[in-house]
């Protein structure tokens, strides 16, 4: 079995939200304005807003492709390429929605943090690491929403 992903905060910080992350709000919800933004390239900064905010730092260096040592220069790109970009911005809708649908960012990780039956057991935090288990995270936030999901 693998070892989960961890959530790791900042000490001291407040839980902020999506919304702090220097991202236009448009780029979680309509789609020409995510790809304009993955087309143009998130910044590296984003990167550490991301880590920042949300935490999950294996998570983030496993979209990333590179090593935990490595963040560091990433954060100083002006621009991630596409499949860099497109792969954090599409975790970071992920995130967007749950934060909406548990209210808040608290409510939004502990959902992400429970192994949940309709995922196989597996935690939703454990599949945001691909394209597929992001999407099946999507649909399982939808259901909740519909009342559908137990």
């Amino acid at each position: 079995m693998t070892q989960g992903i961890v959530a790791h905060g900042v000490a001291g910080r407040p839980a902020g939200g999506i919304a702090d992350i220097d991202v236009s709000p448009a780029a979680f919800v309509d789609q020409p304005a995510f790809i304009e933004a993955v087309r143009t390239g998130l910044r590296g900064e984003v990167v550490k807003q991301t880590l920042d905010v949300v935490g999950y730092r294996e998570l983030i260096v496993r979209l990333l492709g590179t090593t935990s040592g490595n963040l560091h220069r990433v954060y100083r790109r002006k621009a991630l390429g596409p499949a860099q970009s497109e792969a954090l911005l599409d975790t970071l809708r992920v995130f967007s929605h749950a934060e909406r649908t548990f209210a808040g960012l608290v409510g939004a990780r502990e959902w992400l943090e429970t192994a949940l039956p309709a995922l196989g057991g597996q935690r939703p935090i454990d599949l945001c690491d691909t394209f597929e288990g992001r999407r099946l995270v999507q649909n399982a936030i939808r259901r909740i929403e519909y009342g559908e999901f137990p």
